[in-house]
């Protein structure tokens, strides 16, 4: 029986597991400061609701199916924006909620990019500019709480529409698919691509210095998320190859990106939700946590019991009250020791007979190997 994980799935345990949990903290706190509240939406769905109006998107490709006992097409949600359609209806505008939760893509596996990874969307029904800078302040808040330095990348997909329609070029989704590939593929096999739908000049134009693209209308609308983010004291760059896969997006648009990576960290836009326009934003938990700079800094106290195991239950239970983290050790102090360094605790305190009768418990800091006294 194999009891490895599947390709492109992966266990997580220890320092790592802790500071994910740590990051999902800082999230939540976050958001719900900013007024967004959570949601939760099954993991499994009908395959047809999944693909929903947009079956052509390359992710849609990318979703795992699967039949039920009563043979129902079925499939695992690869995202939260369709669930959004759901949820959204009936709610009083503006509907501000977030998400955290697994989602699955069968997709090619690398170094930071799995099958199943933990999604984080915050999302505005109802909004307008001013919602989208405000997402990107608050996402902001969040990096630099993680200690990561973001560039933020903005474009307009009504803008690329306008560059579209001004060259004649008839079949415009599939050049905007092949410009989002302008970051990942090198600028000639991109050329090749567009070239063999007639719409090769467009990298001539997208090229061009900002100041050029100030003559097309929905070039406003960047002028105008600029303006609030300027508000919010953070600085965005326009970049007219930004354009996100999801053909769903229907104004300003952005990625944002880290040094130490070359994916993207985080990325959205707005979009028409049940016909109302919203915005969001997206993001994957473990991209985070592999660029972050925080570490968790709860103290964790090892309490040793040396045959004194209801002194050791009570002390602990008392130390609990005070919010500390505590765990308690059964059996020899060596071995303790071994366990406590193993686990990453910085505080053990022994628990013995003698300690019982004097109310005075030892305490060695793990790091600095210094002994202190405890009293009762």
């Amino acid at each position: 029986m194999k009891t490895d994980t599947v390709k492109g799935f992966k266990d997580y345990s220890g320092e790592e597991a802790r500071k994910k949990a740590e990051i999902r903290k800082i999230l939540v706190r976050t958001f719900e400061k900013y007024g967004f509240w959570p949601a939760e939406t099954p993991i499994i769905e009908y395959e047809e609701f999944v693909k929903g109006e947009n079956p052509a998107d390359e992710v849609i490709s990318d979703i795992f199916k699967l039949k039920d006992k009563g043979k129902r097409n079925l499939a695992l949600r690869y995202e939260f924006t369709f669930q959004l359609n759901r949820l959204a209806k009936n709610k009083k505008l503006p509907y501000k909620r977030y998400q955290i939760g697994e989602v699955f893509r069968d997709e090619p596996v690398s170094a930071n990019r799995f099958r199943q990874f933990t999604q984080c969307d915050i999302d505005v029904v109802g909004s307008d500019i001013r919602d989208e800078a405000e997402i990107l302040a608050m996402f902001s808040e969040i990096l630099k709480r993680c200690g990561i330095k973001p560039k933020i990348y903005i474009n307009n997909r009504k803008l690329l529409n306008e560059i579209l329609d001004e060259l004649k070029i008839k079949n415009k989704e599939q050049a905007i698919r092949e410009i989002d590939k302008f970051d990942k593929l090198p600028e000639k096999e991109v050329r090749v691509n567009l070239k063999k739908i007639g719409a090769e000049k467009v990298l001539d134009i997208i090229k061009k210095p900002e100041a050029y693209f100030k003559k097309y209308k929905s070039y406003k609308e960047i002028e105008q998320l600029k303006r609030f983010c300027k508000i919010y004291g953070i600085k965005v760059l326009f970049s007219p190859t930004i354009v996100r896969g999801l053909s769903y997006y229907n104004g300003n648009v952005f990625e944002i990106k880290v040094k130490g990576i070359k994916e993207t960290i985080a990325a959205g836009g707005s979009y028409l939700c049940e016909k109302t326009q919203a915005t969001g934003i997206s993001f994957g938990l473990e991209r985070l946590v592999l660029v972050s700079k925080i570490k968790p800094e709860d103290e964790k106290i090892l309490i040793i019991s040396l045959k004194q195991d209801a002194e050791a239950i009570r002390l602990a239970q008392k130390l609990r009250k005070k919010n500390h983290v505590t765990s308690i050790y059964y059996g020899k102090p060596s071995k303790a020791l071994e366990y406590a360094n193993s686990c990453g605790f910085s505080k053990v305190i022994f628990v013995g007979s003698k300690e019982v009768k004097a109310k005075k418990f030892k305490i060695k800091d793990m790091k600095t190997g210094r002994e202190s006294f405890l009293k009762i």
